[in-house]
């Protein structure tokens, strides 16, 4: 494995750098995203709880490389060429923010509803009294199933792999393709993936301890 390490780090590193940047662009997007539909699936207009309740159940239910090969495969049929990094990203992005956007909204709902029953009692709107009562108790509660959501995301960024996002799996098919030595590939490339997922488990746990 040292020696897959050394001979091959600028492979590595370059897979390592495409995994990370996957990995934060789809981390940030999969919340925003996620979060917008689970509003959404709370929603009093029946027309917009249905709408989020369709993304969420499509979405979760189709595996990640379907939508990955879609963005890839079919997308460039009627627009521009979509890269293999980019229909990657996109997979991931909206892959993941189905799942957050069930965890946020179980996360709002196990708020006691007498908070929102209080802050509107005080004169606050609706939208004032999910920012500032409920959704800051919400993101408490769901911070512990945000990590895992977080972490998986982190790990199925080697759908990359199928695609040429010159992921880190990517790169290490290409070298166990060359050296022919799978063992030591694929385990220097699981103690990259551990480099990249161990921080942000330790970061989620903090959070989860600092704000409890």
């Amino acid at each position: 494995m040292i020696s897959i390490l050394v001979n091959h780090w600028p492979e590595l590193w370059s897979g390592f750098l495409f995994t990370l940047g996957s990995s934060i662009l789809a981390l940030v997007g999969s919340l925003i995203v996620g979060t917008f539909f689970a509003f959404m699936e709370i929603s009093e207009r029946k027309w917009v709880h249905a709408l989020g309740r369709i993304y969420v159940e499509v979405f979760r239910n189709i595996p990640l490389l379907v939508i990955t090969m879609f963005f890839y495969v079919v997308i460039p049929m009627f627009l521009t060429g979509v890269s293999g990094f980019t229909a990657g990203t996109i997979g991931l992005t909206i892959y993941t923010s189905a799942f957050i956007a069930e965890t946020v909204r179980a996360g709002i709902e196990a708020v006691d509803p007498e908070q929102m029953e209080a802050a509107r009692s005080n004169g606050l709107t609706y939208t004032q009294a999910m920012t500032h009562i409920v959704f800051p108790q919400a993101i408490k509660i769901t911070i512990p199933p945000l990590g895992n959501q977080f972490i998986n995301l982190v790990k199925n960024s080697s759908v990359l792999a199928f695609v040429a996002g010159f992921d880190l799996m990517y790169q290490g098919n290409l070298i166990a393709s060359t050296t022919f030595d799978t063992t030591s590939t694929y385990l220097a490339i699981g103690l990259l993936y551990l480099i990249l997922t161990l921080p942000l488990s330790y970061f989620m746990r903090y959070l989860e301890k600092k704000w409890a």
